[in-house]
């Protein structure tokens, strides 16, 4: 039986995939994005270790208030990074008849092996992703998280390519992100997908920001606020292609 790292969980999550949803938040992230506000949960190491068993049953309090849409999302930190532990959580929970999600930005993603057959039978058993696309530009990209996007981008078009749904979530940061050259490219790269269900763009905030100064690393986006409601409205009119490109 595998155990998995847990950061924490919320009982009543109710923007993390379809209806009310039992947030599983897990520990260990590679990537270093300047704006997160779960710093927390980059070290993998914890002592709170749980197998998926003890977790459903924790989650199946909850079930009476998840309606017909409702059930569990597995989020961090970076979720995949305990595909072991994903793959025995899910086959349990389907067992169970409850709804999986996973809240990834899909940066361990590859298609070689052993990793992409794990990565496979997990598909099988989700029932939807909620998938980042923290700046198409693959340069800002390192810049903003310190990894490169080629093999997320790789991973949303092999979602696409066996037709597994996702919503799409875009962190509006002015000076970083907030540029229509990338907005525009990243639409175009949507438009080539076919399993897209939704588009949302989140605001930049500093909600965070105490969690990086109580671990003593620095946060370099002090200086930046978040966006204007204009800018949003900008963004979400550009990626759900109510605006076109003119040049």
């Amino acid at each position: 039986m595998t155990q998995g790292r847990l950061h924490s969980i919320e009982t009543f999550g109710s923007v993390d995939g379809p209806g009310t949803r039992f947030v599983i938040f897990l520990q260990g992230c590679a990537m270093r994005c300047r704006y997160c506000h779960n710093v927390d949960t980059w070290d993998p190491a914890t002592n709170h270790l749980v197998n998926a068993e003890e977790l459903l049953d924790q989650a199946e309090r909850y079930r009476a208030y998840w309606g017909e849409e409702g059930g569990i999302t597995v989020s961090g930190g970076e979720p995949l990074l305990q595909i072991d532990f994903l793959l025995e959580l899910f086959q349990e929970a389907k067992k169970r008849g409850i709804s999986t999600c996973i809240d990834t930005a899909l940066q361990p993603f590859t298609r070689q092996e052993p990793y992409f057959s794990k990565f496979k039978a997990l598909m099988e058993l989700t029932d939807l992703l909620i998938v980042d696309i923290k700046v198409i530009d693959p340069i800002m990209h390192e810049k903003l998280t310190e990894h490169s996007n080629e093999n997320i981008l790789d991973g949303i078009t092999y979602l696409s390519s066996i037709h597994k749904k996702i919503w799409i979530r875009h962190v509006l940061v002015p000076s970083w992100t907030d540029n229509d050259d990338y907005l525009y490219r990243t639409r175009a790269f949507i438009k080539t997908l076919d399993n897209v269900e939704k588009i949302e763009v989140l605001p930049f905030h500093k909600l965070g920001e105490y969690k990086w100064e109580s671990l003593g690393i620095p946060y370099l986006l002090k200086a930046i606020e978040p966006p204007s409601a204009e800018r949003v409205k900008n963004a979400e009119d550009i990626l759900q292609g109510r605006k076109v490109r003119k040049d």
